[in-house]
């Protein structure tokens, strides 16, 4: 005798079958109205104006405006949160950075970066770097950790807050280094940060480039870069690794969409967005910050997160900021 349960468990497979006909035909379709781009931070900054030159760049492809929406707040989560709630049907993505993974290990957000969001392509690699004082003693990143071996504790830097990517970079720098006991001074921003490091506050400051108009005006030094290569914009400056330190933090920033985006829409976005790296309005608004091309495709994405996703992880844990 067939249960009530089965005979539901019927329909339900039945009806889920003939829904996949429908859902590709949309998908094919896909898209027939304005998508809405949900940037996570404040306008006017990297993330924004990048997002901004992508969405005006894509629209191009798409045949459909690309609406973007600044919801800022909680450290970046708070649009990205947004984002894995809405429908997957491709018409609400957001831009992401590694802020995020570092929040999920705190216990900041109630949903999981990797689970609840689909990873659509990677753009850039934003410019971070250690600067201090031009009048400083410190002519080098060499320079620096060798005082602060000899003398515990009182070197001390700035970053835009705790548990944020340039506080994980310095504390992965002093684990390559040999263990390097600086102190962080968390500031609301890294413009905050630099400035204090010009008013003799602190010692050094480790952000995304908030020290360039600072490095510009020949009143701080900037030390060494974080990314792979060396910056095009301060050629003559060595990055991390190049000082003897095995170690890299490119800050990638990427497109994501809900969990379950359908792969024909994941794909037909990739490759917009792909392609929009190669037009002279996007280039010229990364060049305008020094960032760095570092396109991926999904799949390539999703595999990178994953190891910055680890990676943050297991600085977090050692830094006892991991949630309990």
């Amino acid at each position: 005798m067939v249960t009530q349960k089965k005979r539901l468990m019927v329909v339900f497979i039945v009806l889920s079958l003939s829904l996949v006909p429908w859902l590709s035909a949309k998908a094919a379709e896909y898209p027939t109205k304005p998508i809405s781009l949900i940037i996570p931070y404040q306008a006017g900054g990297f993330t924004d104006l990048v997002s901004r030159a992508l969405a005006n760049s894509a629209k191009k492809e798409l045949g459909q405006p690309i609406i973007c929406e600044n919801k800022a707040g909680g450290g970046a989560t708070v649009g990205l949160g947004y984002v894995a709630s809405r429908p997957s049907d491709g018409y609400t993505i957001g831009t992401i950075t590694p802020g995020v993974f570092i929040a999920w290990h705190m216990g900041k957000i109630n949903f999981h970066p990797l689970n609840d969001l689909t990873f659509v392509s990677r753009i850039s690699g934003a410019l971070m770097g250690i600067a201090v004082r031009t009048d400083s003693p410190w002519k080098t990143l060499q320079d620096v950790i060798r005082y602060a071996k000899q003398n515990p504790g009182k070197v001390t830097y700035g970053a835009s807050g705790m548990g944020t990517i340039t506080h994980l970079a310095m504390e992965e720098l002093s684990s390559v280094a040999g263990g390097v006991p600086w102190k962080l001074m968390p500031y609301k921003s890294g413009a905050e940060a630099s400035t204090a490091v010009l008013g003799g506050h602190v010692d050094l400051v480790s952000d995304a480039a908030s020290w360039a108009p600072l490095v510009d005006a020949g009143k701080l030094r900037l030390l060494a870069v974080y990314t792979e290569k060396r910056s095009i914009r301060y050629p003559d400056v060595p990055t991390v690794k190049e000082c003897g330190y095995n170690m890299a933090a490119p800050g990638p920033m990427g497109i994501v969409g809900p969990k379950g985006l359908p792969k024909q829409i994941v794909q037909k976005l990739d490759s917009v967005f792909k392609k929009a790296m190669e037009d002279p309005e996007v280039l010229a608004v990364l060049k305008q910050f020094d960032a760095t091309p570092l396109y991926l495709s999904s799949e390539d994405y999703l595999k990178s997160s994953r190891e910055e996703f680890d990676w943050s992880g297991k600085l977090v844990e050692k830094l006892g900021l991991a949630k309990k």
